[in-house]
């Protein structure tokens, strides 16, 4: 066996990694470029921007279920109208302009740079990878106008070594970019003093211990009505995937982690035990805190678990320093994860 890991490494240190070609380069800055737009104009949209999603004045809340037939009739035609006029404002609003441009540079930011760890990593081990795809989707329907971004490995991984450095090596660095849009986002905090209560059907914002710590040291009341930041929701976003990344399950950077630290029978267990606290914080979270957030999660992981994990051709331990490294991963994401991001109030 020692035989054959040699020959492994062997090999793996004489080849050379895929290289990206010019009409790869194209395609994937191209995914860049719309996501980059779908981002800045959901970051004008509430819940994260300054443009109202619908006038409360003007729209009464449907009682009957006639009335919300016919809102729901007319949300495609009221959705568009919705986006025509962000774009507008978007182009003829400086303010509106600066605000989404600082919301989707902070987030592309973060996002790219969780996604260049993975794909640095991968090329310091040769392993093939792709480019970061972005996924851009419409405002609103995606969150933040993505669904985030991904590099797809198509080697097999030469060692466990290999698998923990290159899964890690992504939420590490996602976490360090955030961490100046997040001090941005707290030395610009400000106060809403127009606000004085919550309206009914706000979504409220949950803290992570990152953001309650730098509130702490800013010396920021988080439980006051906060005036847009497209700062802080930007790095609001970076923390959500990163705890999401971060979770023990299938092929999320967690699973990695795990499956490196471990073994592929308690990476399976893990995923499992995951799923199963993930659940009872959905339904907890629904009902107690009028969250719905954590049922994504739950359907999220629901899939991860059942996505086995390939086994790296030297399959021998990690050393004690990646082991120091996991704990420092296992502190960012206690860092990051909220049980219930958003409510409804």
């Amino acid at each position: 066996m020692s035989d054959l890991n040699e020959t492994a490494n062997h090999l793996f240190s004489r080849r050379e990694a895929m290289r990206p070609t010019v009409r790869t380069w194209a395609k994937h800055i191209f995914l860049l470029l719309i996501t980059f737009f779908t981002i800045t104009l959901a970051g004008t949209l509430q819940p994260f921007g300054i443009i109202p999603i619908f006038n409360t004045s003007d729209v009464a809340e449907p009682q009957t279920w006639g009335e919300i037939g016919g809102f729901l009739l007319n949300l495609p035609i009221d959705y568009f109208n919705l986006i025509v006029h962000a774009i507008k404002e978007l182009f003829t609003n400086y303010e509106v302009f600066k605000y989404g441009i600082s919301f989707s540079i902070s987030l592309i930011f973060i996002l790219l740079s969780h996604e260049l760890g993975h794909y640095i990593a991968c090329r310091i081990y040769r392993v093939d990878a792709t480019l970061p795809y972005f996924l851009p989707t419409p405002p609103l329907i995606g969150p933040a106008g993505t669904f985030g971004a991904f590099i797809k490995i198509v080697s097999p991984m030469p060692s466990r070594k290999a698998v923990f450095d290159i899964g890690v090596a992504g939420p590490i660095a996602g976490f360090i970019a955030l961490i100046p849009v997040t001090l941005i986002a707290f030395s610009t905090y400000e106060y809403d003093t127009a606000t004085s209560e919550i309206v009914s059907g706000t979504i409220v914002f949950s803290h992570s211990l990152f953001y309650k710590f730098l509130a702490w040291v800013f010396g920021v009341n988080l439980q006051n009505a906060m005036k847009p930041n497209p700062f802080y929701f930007a790095a609001w976003v970076g923390l959500l995937v990163t705890a999401l990344n971060l979770m023990p399950s299938g092929q999320l950077d967690g699973g990695h982690a795990i499956y490196a630290v471990f073994d592929s029978k308690i990476h399976k267990w893990t995923g499992r035990i995951v799923f199963l606290v993930m659940v009872i914080l959905a339904i907890s979270g629904w009902f107690f805190f009028n969250s719905p957030s954590g049922v994504l999660f739950a359907i999220i992981l629901f899939f991860m678990m059942r996505v086995g994990h390939p086994a790296p051709i030297d399959d021998s331990p990690i050393d004690f320093k990646r082991k120091l490294i996991a704990v420092l991963t296992l502190l960012i994401f206690a860092l990051s994860f909220m049980p219930f991001p958003i409510q409804i109030r």
